[in-house]
C-alpha cells in the first residue's frame, strides 16, 4: 500500500516524519511541539486523541507507541477501518529500528541521514560519567524512571546509572525523603517534561545532591533530536556534576 497521509500520536515519531517525508503529515497531536510551526490538524492528545477527527482525517497510516498511547483507542482507530502501526521503544538499539522500520517500511520513505547520523553519534558515545542518579518525572506524587525505560537506557550509555533501573515498576512512585536517603545517589537528574522541573522547582527537594536539569526532548524522545542528545546532556550533566 502506498502511504500518502499519516496521523501521527506521538511526539517523536511526529518530528521524524517531519523531517524525512513531511508532506505525509496530516495529523498530529497537541503535544507534537516539534518542528516549531508544524500546520497539520490537531488531534488532542496522546491519551485522548479525537478518535472520530482522526476517522474523518482518513489517513493511510497511524502512527503509535505502546507506551504513550492507549490500546482502546487505537482499538477504535483498527475498527473504524485505519492502519495503526505501534512502536516499542525501551533501548536505544530498539529506537534506531523502530525509528527505520516507521519510516521506510511504515511510511514507504527512504532512510533519512539523519538517522544514520544519530546511530553513528550514540555509538560513537563514550561512558563519560560514573554516577547513580535518581531521574524523577513527575512530581505531587513524586514519580521516578524504573525498569526498562528508553531514558534510563539513554543515561546508561552516558555512564548515569538509573537507582530504580531494577525496581519491577517503570515508573514507581517513591516518597522524595527515600530518594533522598544517604547513598541512594550521587546526583538527581530532573527532565523539564513530562513535568517541567526548573531551576525553581525541584532541586530544593534534594538539598544534599547536585542537580542536572536536562531537556526532556533530549532525553525521551527518539527521532533526530537523537543526533545532538549526547552532547546536550553530556553537557547539563557536567555542569552538575561541576
Amino acid at each position: 500500500m502506498v502511504v500518502r497521509s499519516v496521523v501521527s500520536l506521538v511526539p517523536s515519531l511526529t518530528e521524524a516524519v517531519a523531517a524525512t517525508g513531511p508532506e505525509l503529515l496530516i495529523g498530529a497531536t497537541d503535544w507534537c511541539s516539534h518542528p516549531e510551526g508544524l500546520d497539520v490538524a490537531r488531534v488532542r492528545g496522546t491519551k485522548n486523541p479525537d478518535v472520530e477527527k482522526i476517522v474523518r482525517l482518513a489517513p493511510d497510516l497511524v502512527l503509535a507507541n505502546e507506551e504513550e498511547n492507549r490500546t482502546p483507542d487505537l482499538d477504535a482507530l483498527r475498527a473504524a477501518g485505519l492502519r495503526v502501526l505501534v512502536t516499542e521503544i525501551r533501548t536505544l538499539d530498539e529506537g534506531f529500528r523502530e525509528l527505520d522500520r516507521t519510516l521506510t517500511q511504515g511510511c514507504g520513505l527512504e532512510r533519512p541521514p539523519w538517522l544514520d547520523e544519530a546511530e553513528t553519534t550514540w555509538h560513537e558515545a563514550r561512558a563519560e560519567f560514573d554516577v547513580r542518579a535518581v531521574v524523577p518525572v513527575w512530581r505531587r506524587p513524586w514519580m521516578v524512571l524504573g525498569r526498562d525505560t528508553f531514558a534510563g537506557a539513554l543515561l546508561a550509555h552516558l555512564g548515569v546509572r538509573n537507582a530504580y533501573a531494577a525496581h519491577p515498576e517503570r515508573y514507581p512512585r517513591i516518597p522524595v525523603e527515600e530518594l533522598n536517603e544517604p547513598g541512594r545517589a550521587d546526583l538527581v537528574v530532573l527532565p523539564d517534561e513530562p513535568y517541567a522541573f526548573t531551576a525553581g522547582d525541584g532541586p530544593e527537594a534534594f538539598p544534599g545532591m547536585p542537580a542536572a536539569l536536562v531537556s526532556g526532548r533530549h532525553l525521551t524522545w527518539y527521532g533526530p533530536s537523537l543526533s545532538e542528545a549526547p552532547r546536550v546532556i553530556g553537557a547539563a550533566l557536567r555542569a552538575a556534576l561541576r
